[in-house]
């Protein structure tokens, strides 16, 4: 009889969004959301299928009265409680310190640490244990191309320092795996996409066309794009029906002046929603007829993602990863970052298309895509990076 191989142990250094799980203890339920960071529930959702991983997830949190830890769906979670305004302040030794007294009783093959955003990298560089690090964003890239916050500044210093300590990363798209091998030529980079929830791959759909209902998912702000979204509809607006959904977190100082300078016909056929877990998300993509997303800096959008696995033709910036899952012609057009007038006239291209008008695509497109961004792929590469890393 052949040996069976021993479980490896994995210990996750996350902002993981345990809030948005459904069946938490009580004493998280009325905690703030963060990020849903989809992504990583839809890789942990495989790994719990797989008998030779056990995950191990920690969070640090502020707000709950102790730290403490509990099982789920074979997962364990652990809890860590901060002081708050303590972690970025201490150049994340807080995390560290915390983190590392978590490990002694997990004993982890391995360490994998999701994103530079909140310190996970920079705690993993000091943890005595073989690491891997998740590049969620490119923050260094993005205050090069966008203007950035004094935190988003500090944050790509974290980032530098954090990946110029490290052996092994994964990233998404291969405009993020070029950008790295140039900036840190010693890294060994493993591309592996974030794929979409099972969710998404399953949409019915039930477009509309009369009138054409365009949907927008992701942040509102300048990044994003959202003030050429506006001008773009303002522009196309006399003439042309369509509907417009705005999916993201409220943004009011920079929404509400957009908002006034459109005219009121064109504000009634705009509306917003926030908070939405994925199956709400899948929903309106089912009735969508075109996927906009005008964003000026982006590495691997997952809402682009969410839109061509359900099949919704995608009108987006050809920028970061974008090019990589919409295909001109096939499920979309891409236009030139920040540049208004392509965007409306890619627009325009669409809502003309024998297809995109009526919010199709091509069957060997949408067949690509949800092969591409399938979440068994994504984990079959993820616990071979796992195996890699921890020397198996």
């Amino acid at each position: 009889m052949m040996p069976t191989a021993s479980p490896l142990t994995a210990a996750w250094i996350s902002d993981f969004p345990i809030e948005w799980l459904p069946d938490i203890p009580e004493s998280l339920r009325s905690g703030p959301r963060e990020h849903p960071a989809t992504w990583e529930m839809v890789l942990l959702a495989e790994f719990e299928r797989n008998p030779l991983l056990r995950i191990h997830v920690i969070i640090l949190r502020k707000n709950i009265p102790r730290g403490f830890s509990f099982q789920r769906n074979g997962v364990t979670f652990h809890l860590l409680k901060y002081r708050g305004g303590t972690r970025a302040a201490t150049l994340y030794w807080v995390d560290t310190l915390l983190i590392r007294r978590a490990l002694r009783q997990i004993r982890p093959g391995l360490v994998h640490a999701w994103g530079n955003e909140q310190g996970a990298a920079l705690a993993a560089t000091r943890l005595k244990y073989p690491f891997l690090i998740t590049v969620q964003g490119l923050l260094g890239w993005y205050q090069k191309v966008v203007p950035v916050t004094a935190h988003q500044k500090f944050g790509a210093w974290v980032e530098k320092l954090s990946l110029s300590r490290a052996e092994h990363i994964t990233t998404e798209s291969k405009f993020a795996v070029g950008y790295l091998q140039e900036k840190y030529p010693r890294l060994a980079i493993h591309q592996i996409e974030h794929a979409p929830n099972w969710f998404f791959h399953q949409v019915q759909r039930q477009p509309a066309s009369a009138p054409i209902r365009f949907l927008t998912n992701g942040g509102i702000g300048y990044r994003k794009g959202t003030d050429l979204l506006f001008a773009a509809l303002k522009e196309l607006a006399p003439g042309f029906r369509f509907e417009a959904l705005l999916i993201g977190a409220p943004n009011p100082p920079f929404l509400a002046p957009l908002m006034a300078g459109l005219p009121p016909e064109l504000r009634g056929r705009i509306s917003f929603k926030s908070n939405l877990p994925p199956a709400e998300i899948a929903r309106e993509l089912s009735l969508a007829t075109i996927f906009l997303l005008p964003t000026r800096a982006d590495t691997s959008p997952n809402a682009v993602k969410e839109a061509v696995v359900a099949g919704v033709p995608v009108v987006a910036s050809r920028v970061g990863g974008i090019p990589d899952y919409v295909i001109p012609g096939e499920n979309g057009f891409l236009f030139t970052p920040g540049h208004q007038a392509e965007f409306v006239a890619a627009i325009r291209a669409a809502a003309g298309h024998p297809l995109f008008s009526r919010g199709l695509v091509t069957p060997a497109s949408l067949a690509a895509s949800r092969e591409y961004l399938s979440p068994a792929r994504m984990a079959q590469r993820f616990f071979s990076a796992y195996q890699s890393v921890a020397g198996r």
